[in-house]
């Protein structure tokens, strides 16, 4: 089997005569995140690795669970999105909360966390619950209350969440209420 030529990213050295040192890139995890004394490279011309214990816990929170940001617009420079960690912890509750205008997209990592909302199909206001596992998705629309809950009385719940705002956005709410969804007369279009 011939051999192919070798990547940007598989360690070779470059052949040409004005460089000899090794390619360097953000495939390398051996590699120093930040060159000695810092990089020239603004943060949104380069890749970055966020190690698991690098997340940061300082970020919007809801009673009963604790959020930690990975990609957002202050470790990264991200513009249009936040993902991270969510961990909610056995027999937990969180508050009632929403993520203003941001689309959020949910995987569960760990456990079997439950996502309530309320429903009015029906005529009459329901709590509607989705029980999950690992490996399955969530998806909460901008501005829709909900929970998330742990009933697990022994295991944490652990779910990664993306969000298309650079930052988390979390609206704590005393309950939870059905969001309105009519056209208002500014936004029915006329014939």
């Amino acid at each position: 089997m011939p051999s192919s030529p070798a990547s940007p990213h598989s360690g070779s050295t470059p052949t040409g005569d004005h460089d000899t040192a090794p390619l360097k890139d953000a495939f390398h995890p051996d590699l120093p995140d930040h060159p000695e004394g810092g990089t020239s490279l603004p943060l949104r011309a380069r890749l970055h690795h966020i190690r698991a214990d690098d997340l940061d816990g300082d970020t919007a929170q809801s009673g009963g669970m604790r959020r930690f940001a990975a990609i957002s617009g202050r470790s990264v420079g991200s513009e249009r999105i936040w993902m991270g960690q969510t961990h909610v912890a056995p027999d937990t509750a969180s508050s009632n909360h929403h993520h203003g205008a941001s689309e959020t997209a949910i995987h569960v990592v760990k456990g079997h966390p439950e996502f309530v909302f309320l429903d009015d199909s029906s005529g009459t206001p329901e709590e509607i619950r989705i029980r999950t596992s690992p490996g399955d998705y969530i998806f909460v629309p901008p501005y829709v209350p909900h929970r998330e809950e742990n009933p697990s009385p022994d295991d944490e719940a652990v779910v990664v969440i993306a969000r298309s705002t650079q930052e988390a956005i979390v609206v704590n709410l005393p309950e939870l209420y059905v969001l309105d969804t009519t056209p208002t007369d500014s936004s029915a279009s006329s014939s």
